[in-house]
């Protein structure tokens, strides 16, 4: 019923893709992968949402990307009815995740997670995968492994405590502040840290 609601499969997939991953940016071969679509059809719905406003493009080493825009006026709705549970790695309730909805459970108990660098394509952070909380080094590899082969790209990730990290915030460590400032796309954050730092650079 969606898709006859929204024109095509084709473009209920891509919307799923860009509004489950805000922040994120694709490329069109990248975006066939991931919705198993034929890439004219791909080509074609990606033209239709540009010219719409729903997503925004950038050129960039020869290759074009795409990812939602997050001005568009209705966003927020659309967000709502695609951007849940859509995501490529299940992130789940980026702000309210509990332990019992936390998509990376089987790693640990994880308090962030977020992803960054080549995913956002923003390298002030240095990495492109940022894990807080308690967790078990051997699950962590073999999730990080099967991600980079999903994703087909090598992940740069750092792993720290919990008490490291908001120590790290305290003293306003380079890493951590460059981590939060950067453009990134929240897995979860079960204490609202980013939540917190956007309120202390607003007042």
């Amino acid at each position: 019923m969606i898709e006859q609601l929204f024109g095509s499969k084709t473009r209920v997939k891509l919307l799923q893709l860009f509004y489950g991953n805000p922040n994120r940016q694709f490329y069109v071969r990248e975006i066939t992968r991931k919705i198993e679509e034929q890439i004219n059809s791909v080509r074609r719905e990606l033209s239709n949402l540009l010219s719409i406003g729903i997503i925004v493009s950038d050129s960039n080493n020869n290759k074009l990307y795409y990812e939602v825009n997050q001005k568009y006026k209705y966003y927020s709705p659309l967000k709502q009815i695609f951007g849940e549970d859509n995501v490529s790695i299940k992130p789940g309730n980026a702000q309210n995740s509990s332990s019992n909805d936390n998509p990376l459970s089987t790693i640990g108990h994880v308090d962030l997670a977020l992803l960054t660098g080549q995913f956002t394509r923003d390298e002030i952070s240095g990495i492109d995968f940022l894990i807080v909380g308690e967790i078990n080094p051997n699950a962590l590899a073999k999730y990080i492994a099967e991600m980079e082969q999903k994703e087909n790209k090598s992940i740069r990730y750092t792993v720290m405590s919990l008490d490291d990290f908001k120590y790290r915030i305290e003293i306003r460590d380079r890493f951590a502040s460059n981590v939060l400032n950067s453009k990134k796309q929240v897995i979860v954050d079960i204490h609202g840290f980013l939540n917190k730092n956007i309120k202390e650079e607003a007042e």
